[in-house]
C-alpha cells in the first residue's frame, strides 16, 4: 500500500527531474535563439525547486548543516563508490557515449565527497570553511576549490571554461 511518505519521494524526484530538464531546455531555446522560451523554462524549473524543496521539507529530510554534509558524503561516496561503477562498465561494454559521462561522473563525485568532508570538519569545529572561491568544470563537474587549475584534472578542460557559482 502507497503511503503519504512514498509519495513524497515520488514527488520529490519528479519535481527534481523537472527542473533539471527545465533548466537544459532553456540552454537549448537560448542556444536557438528563442530568447522568451528559455526564461519560460527557466521560470518553470524554479517552481519546480519550489515544489522539490516543499517536499523535501515535509519529508523532514533538510536537518543541520553537518547532518545535510553527512548526507552529502554519503550520497556522493554512494554515487563513486557503487552507483556509476557498473554504469560505466555497462555503458563501456555497450560502446554507448554515456560512458564518457558515467566516468566524469565516477571522478567529480569522489571530489565532491571530499570537499564535502573538509566543509564537515570546519563545521564540526564550529567555523565555515576558509575558502569562499569554488570553480566548477561544466564539462564534467570537477570543482576545485580556491581556484581554477590550468587543466581540470577530470576531462581536461583548460582554466578559461571554469565558472564560479554565487
Amino acid at each position: 500500500m502507497t503511503t503519504t511518505v512514498d509519495n513524497l519521494k515520488e514527488a520529490f524526484a519528479g519535481e527534481s527531474q523537472a527542473n533539471m530538464k527545465y533548466r537544459a531546455f532553456a540552454k537549448k531555446a537560448e542556444k536557438d535563439g528563442f530568447k522568451n522560451i528559455a526564461k519560460l523554462f527557466r521560470t518553470t524549473a524554479e517552481a519546480e525547486r519550489i515544489h522539490a524543496e516543499g517536499h523535501l521539507r515535509a519529508l523532514e529530510m533538510i536537518a543541520s548543516t553537518a547532518d545535510n554534509l553527512q548526507d552529502a558524503i554519503n550520497g556522493e561516496t554512494y554515487e563513486f563508490k557503487e552507483m556509476y561503477p557498473p554504469m560505466l562498465d555497462l555503458a563501456t561494454a555497450d560502446g554507448h557515449r554515456a560512458k564518457t559521462m558515467f566516468k566524469f561522473a565516477v571522478d567529480a563525485e569522489e571530489v565532491h565527497a571530499q570537499i564535502y568532508t573538509k566543509a564537515l570538519e570546519a563545521v564540526k569545529k564550529g567555523v565555515d570553511m576558509d575558502v569562499s572561491e569554488f570553480y566548477l568544470c561544466p564539462v564534467c563537474g570537477y570543482i576545485e576549490l580556491g581556484h581554477a587549475p590550468e587543466k581540470c584534472p577530470v576531462c581536461g578542460a583548460k582554466k578559461a571554461v571554469f565558472e564560479t557559482v554565487a
